[in-house]
């Protein structure tokens, strides 16, 4: 078994009340200069991804990216976002950071999760 990432993220579907599988999902990390892919992974039946880049990263600004586009592809449904960037500031190099998602069609919403 791998350790879980410092980043870890959950996607639910708030319209049909279930995890959405299948979700594309980038970790990124600024340079200074530029965006830098460290991780990439697809949510899992529960609509988890635990492996998504390193167990440690250093303080900075980073952002996960979800295609949403492909999901509601796969779901038959027409959506106005067809991506989702949440960028934040990773402060505590001890601290785990979960980033999760609440999707619909033409919402979404994140928080700092646990």
């Amino acid at each position: 078994m791998t350790d879980r990432s410092h980043v870890t993220t959950h996607v639910l579907d708030s319209v049909i009340g279930r995890p959405a599988a299948g979700v594309p999902v980038v970790l990124e990390h600024h340079d200074g200069a530029a965006w830098v892919t460290i991780g990439s992974a697809s949510t899992d039946e529960d609509g988890r991804v635990n492996s998504l880049g390193p167990v440690a990263l250093e303080p900075g600004r980073y952002r996960v990216g979800f295609d949403t586009a492909t999901y509601f592809a796969e779901q038959e449904v027409k959506a106005f976002y067809p991506e989702v960037q949440i960028t934040f500031e990773l402060a505590d190099a001890a601290a785990h950071y979960h980033v999760p998602l609440l999707l619909s069609p033409f919402a979404f919403s994140t928080y700092r999760g646990s």
